[in-house]
């Protein structure tokens, strides 16, 4: 594994988590941290320093600014407000939409060249809003898409019926918030149809909705009632996503991409499955749905679409 330099923008709980997850799977040599409240930041740097032994692996952790990024060689923004308890991830597009425009603006006057990461909320409007402010490869910008709401899935898929996550393949697509779906009609588990394992997890085509879309897509609202904010497991999934691309893994994630005649949609960013390595994401995989499957995912389109029209 080559020696990374990572800049993160936005030093809040979820990039501060992302930050703590990649010093101790070792992922980059350097990790430069913006954000607009210094006093956060150098705490932060300071506080991160101390995230392991440094005899493990040695890195550097630094205060940034945007000419940093010039050689990075990925970007991870966290930047924005955080959502607010009963808050849509979707009420908070205006403020962030702003944000996203000014950091999409610097990271590309840096001269910066490699991938972007976003992790932002709404993260599929904001990933394309800045696509589009910075003009950069799509292929290059990825948003965290559904990639945490696949994580929940499998969890409760796993509670359900008893079986390691490493064997569930089944996906959670669409927008990352109330408008996802999941491809009910061809999960698997360990290559076999989902139908053998119905009557074991008390889930089938009558109830799949309430008891396992929906329980995925209000987690967050549980947590953010609780703590008021959600951050180690997408802070763990940007660590993951980091790996795959350092390692040209070329794994199958779900993440937030930039769409052209694929599912028979096009110019809009949104969770679905895709290879992912080294350049970026290398191909969209076409989940097969069935018809209210394919109606759930459109409606999820349309959504993010309008929202996208708000802001720009």
């Amino acid at each position: 594994m080559k020696a990374t330099k990572i800049i993160l923008v936005g030093a809040g709980a979820v990039g501060t988590s992302f930050l703590y997850s990649a010093i101790n799977q070792g992922l980059a040599a350097k990790y430069g941290i913006i954000d607009k409240f210094e006093g956060p930041r150098d705490g932060n740097v300071l506080d991160l320093e101390d995230a392991i032994v440094p005899s493990v692996k040695k890195y550097e952790v630094f205060a940034a600014n945007y000419e940093d990024a010039k050689d990075a060689d990925i970007v991870v923004v966290t930047a924005g407000r955080p959502q607010l308890p009963g808050e849509t991830r979707l009420e908070m597009v205006k403020e962030n939409s702003l944000i996203m425009k000014d950091i999409a603006q610097k990271i590309k006057a840096s001269g910066f060249k490699g991938i972007t990461i976003i992790a932002s909320n709404p993260v599929d409007v904001l990933t394309y809003v800045y696509l589009k402010e910075t003009g950069f490869d799509h292929k290059k910008v990825i948003g965290s898409g559904t990639i945490l709401d696949t994580s929940r899935l499998k969890q409760l898929l796993s509670k359900k019926t008893g079986v390691s996550t490493n064997n569930i393949e089944a996906y959670v697509i669409g927008e990352h918030g109330d408008s996802s779906l999941v491809n009910y009609s061809t999960f698997k588990i360990a290559g076999l149809p989902f139908s053998k394992f119905e009557e074991k997890a008390k889930v089938n085509a009558e109830n799949y909705e309430k008891e396992l879309e929906e329980p995925v897509y209000r987690k967050a609202y549980k947590i953010i009632e609780r703590k008021r904010a959600t951050f180690y497991g997408i802070g763990a999934c940007l660590a993951q996503i980091v790996r795959t691309i350092q390692e040209d893994a070329n794994i199958i994630l779900p993440l937030g991409v930039y769409l052209e005649n694929k599912y028979n949609v096009s110019d809009v960013v949104i969770g679905v499955p895709a290879v992912l390595g080294a350049k970026g994401i290398k191909e969209v995989i076409e989940l097969e749905l069935n018809e209210k499957e394919k109606s759930k995912f459109q409606n999820s389109v349309n959504i993010v679409k309008d929202t996208i029209k708000s802001v720009m």
